[in-house]
């Protein structure tokens, strides 16, 4: 493993809505942190649900050209691509670990690229999944 760490939609968004109250403030810094370290990882799935959620379900939503330079910059971090054996990767650890489809497809994004931490509120503080730890920032 290494320093890298992975995001996980929810952080993401965070940092980004200014109507989420504390918790901006705390993924702000932690998304800020990752830009200067260059240590931060993404997959595909994640900046899809990203770009949605900025646009319609954060309590202050982004614009269309803002969300799509968002976007545009965090191409810059490492990106897994979720492809045909992503999926069945995922379908394994949400059994072995009976979490749902989409958090394990996280999990298997995190594993692949070899990060050691997985930023994440869904996910539960401290789990262990395939090597990867999760760590909810807002618990700290």
């Amino acid at each position: 493993m290494s320093d890298k760490a992975f995001v996980d939609t929810n952080i993401l968004v965070y940092a980004h809505d200014r109507g989420s109250g504390e918790k901006h403030g705390t993924a702000r810094d932690l998304i800020e942190e990752m830009w200067r370290n260059r240590n931060g990882v993404l997959s595909t799935q994640v900046l899809q649900e990203f770009y949605v959620n900025v646009r319609r379900r954060a309590i202050r939503p982004i614009p269309a050209a803002e969300a799509t330079q968002l976007l545009r910059d965090y191409l810059a971090w490492e990106i897994v691509v979720n492809d045909g054996p992503s999926i069945l990767d995922a379908i394994e650890l949400e059994r072995q670990y009976k979490i749902s489809f989409w958090d394990a497809l996280i999990v298997q994004a995190a594993t692949v690229s070899r990060t050691s931490v997985l930023y994440s509120e869904d996910l539960s503080h401290e789990q262990k999944y395939s090597g990867v730890t999760v760590l909810n920032p807002f618990l700290s």
